[in-house]
């Protein structure tokens, strides 16, 4: 039993960077992913770029709201985790 809960404390800190990681890199890879749809629509049609243009804004400031938030849970759960 001693084993487990030795492993599982360890794995915690592993777990919650492979979240943090994978939540960013998912964000990330949706922007840029748009990003380049704006620059292909860009030449097809400005209606369609302008629209693609205002997702790819609203989904930057959600971003940086995300980054607030993941930051401060970030934050939380490693100092509960140093607290054990």
């Amino acid at each position: 039993m001693i084993i487990i809960e030795t492993i599982s404390l360890f794995i915690q800190p592993i777990a919650l960077a492979l979240r943090l990681t994978a939540n960013i890199t998912a964000r990330h890879l949706l922007i840029h992913l748009i990003g380049g749809a704006t620059l292909a629509l860009l030449s097809i049609g400005t209606v369609t770029a302008f629209i693609s243009l205002i997702i790819l804004i609203l989904l930057t400031i959600l971003e940086f709201a995300m980054a607030l938030i993941l930051a401060y849970v970030f934050t939380l759960l490693v100092s509960l985790y140093l607290h054990d």
